[in-house]
């Protein structure tokens, strides 16, 4: 199958979106649509979204890949975000450009996005599988002291690990964060969830994927442990493992 080519999302009240969407072979027409979703301050662009894309081409699955508002390729400003306007940048393309089923697949904050759209869409959502998921990072993942600086200064910034640029955190995400939390209470998903998290993962502890695991309502849920996986899971052996993965969910759904 050919690439697919840069599409745009535009509305009238948020940025202008950039996605791929590849659709299916006639063969695999009926089986669900895999949507990527993006960690915090990446895109479509990453080592695991393209490699799940090569191999869903050579499926015959159809794909969505694209960029949040404010990162990569899309319009608007980074800090001018929030996690509730990212959601809303998930659900535009739910419904306007995927068709049918879909099994979103999240890395790290993709993971929290994935399980909110899964409750926003129930119908839509057949599947689950998440990446070094971080649901409800902005109650874990800061001190105190960067909790209150996010608050009284604005934002926050901190040296990033995967570039030379500082991670910036807003107020408004914060809050926005904080206002949709997941791991508060049952997570109303009945579908098969499937969770891959390294235990060596510096920026995500793997004991929230337990918590994870322990909260959603389904009774399928797998957890995947790799011993010496950080938090990227781009190695070799961690992409087979994410591709073999979504090919045994999709089995299992019926459509594999």
């Amino acid at each position: 199958m050919t690439d697919p080519s840069i599409s745009f999302l535009d509305r009238a009240d948020r940025p202008r979106i950039v996605y791929q969407h590849r659709r299916a072979s006639a063969a695999r027409a009926a089986a669900p649509t895999l949507v990527f979703l993006p960690g915090y301050a990446s895109d479509m662009t990453g080592t695991k979204a393209l490699a799940l894309d090569a191999w869903a081409a050579g499926q015959g699955l159809a794909m969505l890949r694209f960029d949040y508002a404010g990162c990569g390729a899309s319009s608007g400003a980074f800090e001018d975000q929030a996690l509730a306007d990212w959601l809303g940048d998930v659900l535009a393309l739910l419904d306007t450009v995927a068709s049918g089923p879909v099994v979103l697949i999240g890395s790290s904050m993709g993971g929290w996005l994935a399980l909110l759209a899964a409750l926003a869409r129930p119908q839509r959502v057949v599947g689950l599988v998440g990446i070094a998921a971080a649901p409800d990072f902005t109650m874990w993942g800061f001190s105190q002291e960067e909790k209150m600086t996010i608050l009284t200064e604005g934002r926050l910034e901190r040296a990033s690990a995967y570039g030379p640029e500082p991670m910036v955190t807003t107020r408004r995400f914060w809050q926005s964060g904080e206002g949709n939390r997941v791991l508060i209470g049952e997570i109303a998903f009945d579908g098969p969830v499937r969770l891959i998290h390294g235990q060596a993962d510096a920026d995500v502890p793997w004991q929230y994927a337990l918590e994870t695991q322990k909260q959603l309502r389904s009774t399928d849920v797998q957890l995947l442990l790799i011993k010496d996986g950080d938090h990227r899971l781009s190695r070799d052996a961690d992409i087979a493992l994410l591709i073999q993965t979504v090919g045994n969910l999709l089995g299992q759904i019926g459509q594999g």
